[in-house]
C-alpha cells in the first residue's frame, strides 16, 4: 500500500494558490525522519515547482507549559532545525500561537501541509487554519499506525474490540514515506510580524527557555532529554538489549526493561512505524507484549480522544463505573490526604510515594506503578471527581508525556474506562482494585523504592 494512503485529509476545499511556495506547519510530528507530513509537503511542492518553508509556533499558553515539557520539545526542535537543512526547506521557529503563525505565512503559500494531532486544542488550531487560509489546507496523519478513523468509526469499549478491528489492517500500514529533497531553491518570505528564533546550540535552548512566560517551578528532567537522535538510540538500545526481557519482567517497577519512548512519541520525534518495524523484526514470544502497548493500547488512547470530547474529565467513564462508584461515594475512605501531600508524595504508602517521587523528579513514571498510583488517588480522596481531576493535573503538569492521549486514557481505565466490572467492595466499588500486597507478592518493592529514593 501506498505510504499515503488513508492517511491525508483535506480540511477544506479551496484550489492551490499561486504563491512561491508549498507551506508545512509542523505542529505534532516535531521531526524530520519518517515524516509522512513533511515528505508529502515536499513531494508536492515538487510538483509544483515550489519552493518548501516549514513553521512551528511556540506557544506560551499551552495547558501546563512548563520547564519540563517545553525543554524536552526544544531540546528536539533544536535537532530538527539542523536535519530539516538537508531537505533545502526553509524553517521558520515562530514565537507565537501555531494557529496564527500558520495563517500568516499561509498568505503567500500555494498550499498548506499539516501534520495530525488528536487532543481539543490541537483540532481547534487545525480548523482555525484550515477555515482562514485561501489556499488548499491538507493534513497527513503520520503519528499513528492505522489511521483513527480506518482503525475505527465509533468510540471504542476496550482494547479486545479495537484489537478485532485493526489486527488485519496495520501491516497495510507500515509503509514509511520515501526520503526526499525540495528541488527548489530556499525561497525569502517577507518579514513576519511574529518574532522569530533560531536553534543553534544547546545556549540558544537555555536562553530561549529562561524567557519563555511558562511555569518555570517544574524544573527540566535529570534524566529524559528530548531529540530524534536520543529517541533512535533509546530504541535501538531497547531493541538489542531490552526487549528479550520485555515479556518477563516488563511489569516490575525495580526492572529497567522498559523503552522510555513515550515522551518522544508524544512529540512526534520518532515514528510510531518505525518503533513498529524495529521491533517486529523479532522473536513474536519477546514482542507481542510491547506491539500490544505501541499499537492497540495506544491506538485505543487515541480513539478516546478522537471520539470523546470530554476525554479528561470524569464524565468519560462508562455508565457502570459512573453508577458503582456513586452507590460508594460516602464510603469511609481508610484515610484522606490533601492535595499538597499528594503532590510532596508523603502519605503512608512508601510504594505510592516513591512513584509520586519518579513522577515528579524525573517526569516519568513506571507504566504499572502508573495503574497503582491512579487507584490509590481514588482511594483517598473524598469524591471520586477529585481523584479523578487531581490525576488528570499532577499527570499533565509532571510527565513529560502528559497532555497525551495515552495520559487520558490510562488515568481513565483506573477509573473503569475500557475495563469490566469486578468483584464489588467498599469504596471501588465494581471498578478493579489494587493493593500494596498484590505489588509485594509480584515485585522486589523495596528494591523500587530503594532506585527511587537515589533520584537526585
Amino acid at each position: 500500500m501506498d505510504a499515503y494512503e488513508g492517511r491525508v485529509t483535506f480540511l477544506n476545499n479551496r484550489d492551490v494558490g499561486s504563491g512561491p511556495y508549498v507551506l508545512y506547519w509542523m505542529q505534532h510530528s516535531q521531526r524530520v525522519r519518517y515524516n509522512h507530513a513533511l515528505e508529502f509537503a515536499i513531494a508536492q511542492a515538487n510538483e509544483l515547482r515550489k519552493s518548501l518553508v516549514v513553521v512551528f509556533g511556540i506557544t506560551e499558553h499551552y495547558p501546563h507549559a512548563n520547564e519540563r515539557n517545553y525543554a524536552f520539545m526544544l531540546e528536539g526542535l533544536r535537532e530538527t532545525a539542523e536535519t530539516i537543512k538537508e531537505k533545502n526547506a526553509l524553517f521558520v521557529i515562530a514565537l507565537a500561537e501555531p494557529d496564527t503563525a500558520a495563517i500568516e505565512l499561509a498568505s503567500e503559500a500555494a498550499m498548506v501541509v499539516v501534520d495530525r494531532g488528536y487532543v481539543t486544542i490541537e483540532r481547534r488550531w487545525r480548523n482555525t487554519v484550515a477555515s482562514s487560509v485561501a489556499c488548499s489546507c491538507i493534513q497527513v496523519e503520520t503519528d499513528i499506525v492505522v489511521p483513527v478513523e480506518l482503525a475505527s468509526w465509533k468510540e471504542e469499549y476496550s482494547a479486545a474490540t479495537l484489537r478485532n478491528k485493526i489486527a488485519g489492517k496495520i501491516e497495510l500500514f507500515t509503509a514509511l514515506p520515501e526520503c526526499l529533497t525540495c528541488n527548489m531553491p530556499m525561497v525569502e518570505i517577507k518579514t513576519p510580524s511574529f518574532p522569530t528564533v533560531r536553534l543553534r546550540t544547546s545556549a540558544d535552548v537555555e536562553e530561549l527557555l529562561s524567557t519563555l512566560a511558562i511555569d518555570h517551578s517544574v524544573k527540566k528532567s535529570p534524566t529524559i532529554k528530548g531529540g530524534t537522535t536520543r529517541a533512535v538510540l533509546k530504541l535501538q538500545r531497547f531493541v538489542s538489549e531490552l526487549l528479550v526481557d520485555y515479556a518477563r519482567k516488563k511489569g516490575d517497577p525495580s526492572e529497567h526493561v522498559t523503552s522510555i519512548l513515550s515522551p518522544y512519541l508524544h512529540f512526534g520525534q520518532i515514528s510510531p512505524i518505525e518503533v513498529y518495524l524495529a521491533v517486529k523484526e523479532h522473536d513474536p514470544q519477546d514482542t507481542s507484549g510491547f506491539l500490544e502497548e505501541l499499537v492497540v493500547r495506544r491506538e485505543l488512547a487515541i480513539n478516546f480522544c478522537h471520539y470523546r470530547n470530554d476525554y479528561d474529565s470524569y464524565s468519560s467513564l462508562p455508565k457502570w463505573a459512573v453508577e458503582t462508584l456513586e452507590i460508594h461515594r460516602f464510603d469511609t475512605r481508610p484515610v484522606l490526604y490533601d492535595d499538597k501531600q499528594l503532590i510532596q508524595g508523603v502519605t503512608g504508602d512508601p510504594y505510592w510515594n516513591a512513584a509520586q517521587r519518579q513522577l515528579v523528579v524525573t517526569g516519568f513514571m513506571h507504566g504499572y506503578m502508573r495503574m497503582y498510583w491512579g487507584k490509590k488517588l481514588l482511594e483517598w480522596k473524598e469524591h471520586p471527581e477529585e481523584a479523578y481531576a487531581l490525576a488528570v493535573a499532577m499527570n499533565d503538569t509532571f510527565s513529560i508525556d502528559g497532555r497525551d492521549p495515552n495520559g487520558y486514557a490510562g488515568i481513565a481505565w483506573c477509573f473503569g474506562k475500557h475495563d469490566r466490572p469486578w468483584k464489588e467492595r467498599s469504596v471501588f466499588g465494581m471498578v478493579r482494585y489494587m493493593n500494596a500486597k498484590g505489588l509485594e507478592r509480584k515485585f522486589d518493592m523495596s528494591s523500587y523504592v530503594r532506585q527511587i529514593e537515589d533520584l537526585k
